[in-house]
Parts: structure tokens; C-alpha cells; sequence
């Protein structure tokens, strides 16, 4: 597999996207997507062992409801300071320092016996975690044309999804088997081991042409380049951006977040059934992401609000309708499958600013946690006064009101005949 020093660079000492080889910009992608997967799983333990945390360590509702919150806190600080460090040291320098960080951290949660130690853990969880994403999009970005983009963003939402149903299914098989929930802590070790080889398989961005920009135009992001995304002609795009993936959030806690819990509670679901449910729906996002990639890469990045319209659509029918087993599983397929719309937004965000900026702009995707990380606190809250499925349907509105934002935006696709 030929490395960068392998390939003649240019007359500015970089070297150009399109000349690495096919195998060595999959291999690099291969090895985004695993640090992608344990990500994902990280992350989604706040949601898919909610009530099992809850009663292990004596939390209220509320309580358990803040503990997305304080991750949502750390996400937030971690995609501004280091997106914008992604964009200034190098994207592959800043991915083995947050592979490190959020696998030490996930490993913490073996031994908190808290509310005060889930707290902290949590917060610091979400400080590296916060720029997984828009490190990831700057990566992929650079590696690939505008025409596969959404096609790549595809495989990254499919690799998150699928490791939110491993830890769904794992999950029931677990709590089932009579074991603790802090055993699935330990895939912590993976990112933290793995970090170093990211040396070996992924480019060094900051001596790489991105594919597609024109040798010495690439610019170099400057000390704060937040700053840019809030320039005079793009300033209204970018707080547009920032509502809409603040909906998107809202929408998530406000449904999914409470849909373990609501399928325990309320509808009385064993455990095995609920990590099918669950498992089922993520292994639709996966499919999902592929399949509004690939139509964000043909007819362009706007198409995709329309499966946050079918998701909306679905809401009511999983709360308020009298379902069998299999109707439950089937509509959490659907669900699923709607909700990986917005794997399109990190090639979209990274061609909606310049190439320079793409971890930065990507970032955007974790600003949005501004609107949604009060959403369980205010959603627990209101739960005891007008039932827990009367909350979860306002994820419905939330999702109708994304869509319409992500329709008004300017599109970066020109639609392919």
C-alpha cells in the first residue's frame, strides 16, 4: 500500500488526493469507520442503558434525563475546541488524541457509582467525542470526490448505526444473561489501543491536496476558524444550520432518547424484545444511510429533508396505535430508516464553506445539541403531567420543522441526470 512518501508531490510539497491509490484511501476510511464504531457505541450508552444505569445506581427520572445533558455539554465544547484544532494541527493528529480521550473515559464508566461521578465522566466523554464527527466528514472529505461523497457519508452513518443495534442487541442479551450493564464499558480499550495505528493508515492531511482543490489556492485555517463560519455572507446560513441540527437533536431526546425506557415502562416490554426493536431500528439507519447517500450524490443534499417528513409521520403510529410484536419491530424499521437522512449533512456542511474550514463546518452537526441538550430535562419534567407519550410525539414537530429549514438552504449537488 503506497504511503504518502511514496507519491511525488507537487511543486508545493503536497501531494494530491486523486494520485493515492484506491486501496489506500478505502484502508483509511476502513480505519475511520472502526474508531467510528466505538464511537457510536460510546456514545448511545447515555440513551440505550438509561433505565439500567437508573436503577443500578438509584437515579430519579430526572437525574437520568441530565445525564445526556451534561454529555450534550461536553459535545458541545469538544466539537468547537477541537474541530477548530482538527482544522489547525491536522485532522489524523486530532482523531488518535480523541480515540485516546473518549475510550479512557468510556472505560471510567466501570467504575462510577454516582450521580456526581456519571456526571463527570459524561462530560469528559463528550469533550472528545464532540469532534468525532466533524473529524471524520474532514477526513472522508478530502479523500473522495463531491460525486461519492454522500455515498462515504453513507458508510459512516451505517457504521454508527450499526453499533448503536450491536449495542442494542447486546444490550438485551446482557441484561437477560442477569449481568451488569458496565461490562459494556470495555470496548474502551479498543480506541485507545488502536489510536497509534491511525499513523500508519491515515493520510496526513496537512501535506494532502484535498481532491478536487487546485494546487497553492488551499488555504490554511487561521488561529479561530469558527470566526469565518460567522461572516457577513454566510453568517444567516450558519445559524440556520445550527437551528436545524438543534432540531434534529430535540427531536432524537425527545423520542428516541425515551424509547427504551417507554417500551419498559409504559408498554411493559421484556428486555429481549426491547434490544430487538431497538437493534432493528438502527440496522434500518444503516440501510438508510446508504440509500439517501446515494440519492444526495444524484438528485442533491436538500432531497434527503423528506425523510425527516416520513419520520415525523411515523411518530404517532408507534405511541398512540395498538401494535403486535412484529408491528412494533416493523415500524421501528421504518423509523430507522427515515431518521439516517441526516447522514448527508457532513459532505453537505463541508462543501457548503470552503475546504480549509471542513472540520470546522462540520462541527455545525454538534452546535445543534445548544437547542437539544435541555430536552430530557424538560421532557422528564413534563412526563408526570401529560404522560411520557405525549411527550415523545413532540419529536414529531421538531422533525417537520428541520425539514422545512434543511429545504430552504442552498443545495451543493447538481442533480445528475
Amino acid at each position: 500500500m503506497a504511503s504518502l512518501s511514496a507519491i511525488a508531490p507537487d511543486a508545493t510539497g503536497m501531494v494530491r488526493a486523486e494520485d493515492l491509490s484506491k486501496a489506500r484511501r478505502i484502508g483509511a476510511l476502513a480505519f475511520v469507520l472502526t474508531a467510528y464504531f466505538c464511537y457510536a457505541w460510546a456514545f448511545n450508552t447515555v440513551d440505550i442503558l438509561r433505565p439500567y444505569i437508573r436503577d443500578s445506581v438509584g437515579l430519579t427520572l430526572p437525574e437520568s434525563g441530565w445525564l445526556y445533558t451534561m454529555q450534550s455539554v461536553g459535545v458541545l465544547i469538544g466539537a468547537v475546541v477541537l474541530g477548530q484544532f482538527a482544522d489547525r494541527v491536522g485532522r489524523r493528529n486530532a482523531l488518535m488524541l480523541v480515540m485516546v480521550g473518549f475510550g479512557s473515559a468510556l472505560l471510567a464508566g466501570i467504575v462510577v457509582n454516582s450521580f456526581a461521578q456519571l456526571v463527570v465522566q459524561r462530560i469528559t466523554m463528550g469533550f472528545f467525542m464532540g469532534a468525532m464527527f466533524p473529524i471524520a466528514v474532514g477526513i472522508y472529505s478530502g479523500l473522495f470526490p463531491s460525486s461519492a461523497r454522500g455515498l462515504v457519508a453513507g458508510f459512516v452513518m451505517g457504521t454508527y448505526n450499526i453499533a448503536v443495534a450491536a449495542l442494542s442487541f447486546t444490550t438485551g442479551i446482557v441484561i437477560a444473561a442477569g449481568h451488569d450493564w458496565r461490562s459494556l464499558m470495555y470496548i474502551g480499550i479498543v480506541p485507545i489501543v488502536g489510536a497509534v495505528f491511525a499513523l500508519w493508515a491515515v493520510p496526513d492531511d496537512r501535506r494532502m491536496l484535498a481532491w478536487g482543490s487546485i494546487a497553492g489556492t488551499q488555504q490554511i485555517a487561521g488561529k479561530f476558524p469558527i470566526k469565518e463560519l460567522f461572516a457577513p455572507g454566510v453568517r444567516r446560513q450558519t445559524l440556520a444550520l445550527v437551528a436545524m441540527t438543534g432540531l434534529n437533536f430535540f427531536a432524537y431526546q425527545a423520542f428516541t432518547g425515551w424509547a427504551t425506557t417507554y417500551l419498559k415502562d409504559i408498554r411493559q416490554i421484556d428486555a429481549a424484545l426491547i434490544g430487538t426493536v431497538l437493534g432493528v431500528q438502527f440496522l434500518a439507519s444503516a440501510l438508510g444511510g446508504f440509500a439517501w447517500g446515494a440519492i444526495s450524490d444524484r438528485i442533491g443534499r436538500r432531497r434527503a429533508a423528506f425523510g425527516f417528513v416520513g419520520a415525523a409521520l411515523i411518530i404517532p403510529l408507534y405511541l398512540f396505535v395498538p401494535l403486535s410484536d412484529p408491528a412494533f419491530v416493523g415500524l421501528g424499521f421504518a423509523y430507522g430508516f427515515m431518521l439516517s437522512a441526516s447522514a448527508v449533512w457532513g459532505p453537505w456542511l463541508s462543501e457548503l464553506y470552503p475546504p480549509h474550514l471542513r472540520s470546522t463546518a462540520a462541527s455545525i452537526f454538534n452546535w445543534g445539541r445548544i437547542i437539544s441538550m435541555t430536552a430530557p430535562i424538560i421532557t422528564a419534567a413534563m412526563v408526570p403531567v401529560v404522560g411520557m407519550a405525549t411527550v415523545m410525539l413532540s419529536g414529531c414537530l421538531a422533525f417537520l420543522c428541520a425539514a422545512i429549514i434543511w429545504l430552504r438552504l442552498p443545495e451543493t449537488v447538481k442533480p445528475r441526470g
